[in-house]
């Protein structure tokens, strides 16, 4: 029984078939472009062609956006894809990734097969890439001094981080002589100099204009180097072998200046910022110091001697009042004492009688005090002691009781 197939069925099958064979997967195909079209979604659809056939081709906008040049209708070109059907019209097309005008693809496989030699080899590898320093004090750079990318990269180092000190190493960028030159410029800068970073750098140009910097030399001097290199060489869009050997791939030479420096603006930005920051942290340890300070003064006040000595000498103050107040207390009992003898004794005291007219008689020989009659015979020489004097006297006659 023949087998049937639909139409969706048999292409499909087809389209395997394509997708089975590795020649269609990575081919280059020369041709003439005709019914080129770039679509609003940015991609693009062409024709091409030979004096005997034509072939359908289309390239994404991902792929288109790296193209080198405008493609346009009746130009020459080598277009480098994989060929696979397109179901929805049962046709096959060539899917690009990549065109090039016609002259270069020769220039573009010695890339490609270099490329895999050095990749091979490890000169590629991330392993052995070196991250560029932060702060370079100073920086190489290896281009032409006439060149418009080193007054780029001067502008921008100017701008980001004129601290840095630039040391040009000339050389020509361009030109069969320019590898040698360029392996030389690299070497001086490792061998004579103090550099942090080297910038290789040139503008854009065509694959032949940028071909010295897939010179197998001047990759292997990048790779060698004992410094790290950043490469800038021509448009975002231009990719050379020393990209690959490089520390790190910038798209332009500015941007490789960018690069290697850090932003002033943003440091400045950032040392305002931390400034603020340490002054609010200085502030806020120094409050919390100052509370410990004061809660430890206050506790060593409880137990400082000073504290101890005028406790002691309030309680000294104390007592000493308390003393006063009881010596005063026994001064009064005692003065009232006094006061009662001495009126006891003023009540007792012979002048107080004596005032009340009495008097106190005594015998003027002897001294005696006459308290009888008898005491004195008639004759006797007394004295008499009044409250307010003395007076002597003779007994003339004496008279008792008894008589």
């Amino acid at each position: 029984m023949i087998e049937t197939y639909t139409v969706h069925q048999l292409t499909v099958h087809i389209r395997a078939l394509f997708e089975e064979d590795p020649d269609l997967q990575d081919v280059w195909v020369a041709g003439e472009i005709s019914n080129f079209k770039r679509a609003s979604s940015g991609h693009l659809y062409f024709t091409l062609k030979d004096e005997q056939s034509e072939l359908a081709c289309v390239m994404w906008r991902s792929a288109a956006a790296f193209l080198p040049f405008e493609p346009e209708h009746g130009a020459a070109v080598l277009a480098h894809g994989y060929v696979a059907v397109y179901e929805a019209r049962g046709q096959y097309q060539l899917y690009c990734d990549t065109i090039q005008p016609a002259g270069v693809g020769d220039l573009n496989r010695q890339f490609e097969l270099l490329k895999a030699r050095l990749e091979a080899e490890g000169l590629f590898d991330s392993a052995r890439k070196r991250p560029v320093p932060a702060f370079p004090r100073q920086i190489g750079v290896v281009t032409s001094p006439t060149a418009a990318a080193f007054q780029d990269i001067q502008n921008v180092l100017r701008r980001r981080y004129p601290l840095a000190e630039v040391i040009l190493s000339p050389t020509p960028v361009q030109g069969k002589d320019a590898p040698p030159q360029i392996v030389a410029a690299l070497d001086r800068l490792n061998t004579h100099t103090e550099v942090d970073v080297i910038i290789l750098a040139r503008g854009g140009g065509s694959l032949e204009d940028l071909w010295c910097f897939n010179d197998e030399d001047v990759v292997r001097a990048v790779a060698a180097s004992r410094l790290p290199v950043v490469a800038g060489v021509g448009h975002e869009i231009d990719f050379t072998l020393v990209d690959f050997a490089a520390d790190q791939r910038a798209p332009t030479p500015s941007a490789a200046a960018e690069l290697v420096t850090p932003d002033g603006f943003a440091l400045r930005t950032d040392i305002r910022n931390l400034s603020q920051k340490l002054n609010t942290a200085i502030l806020t340890v120094q409050g919390a110091k100052r509370d410990d300070l004061d809660a430890a003064t206050r506790l060593l006040g409880r137990f400082s001697p000073l504290t101890q000595v005028q406790t002691a000498r309030q309680r000294v103050d104390d007592l000493t009042g308390r003393l006063m107040r009881t010596l005063g207390h026994r001064l009064e009992r005692q003065r009232d004492r006094l006061q009662a003898q001495r009126r006891a004794l003023e009540a007792a005291n012979p002048r107080a009688l004596l005032e009340r007219g009495y008097v106190v008689v005594t015998r003027a020989g002897d001294g005696q005090r006459v308290t009888s009659a008898w005491d004195a015979a008639e004759g006797t020489s007394v004295h008499i002691e009044l409250h307010d004097g003395r007076l002597t006297a003779t007994v003339r006659q004496r008279d008792t009781d008894d008589t």
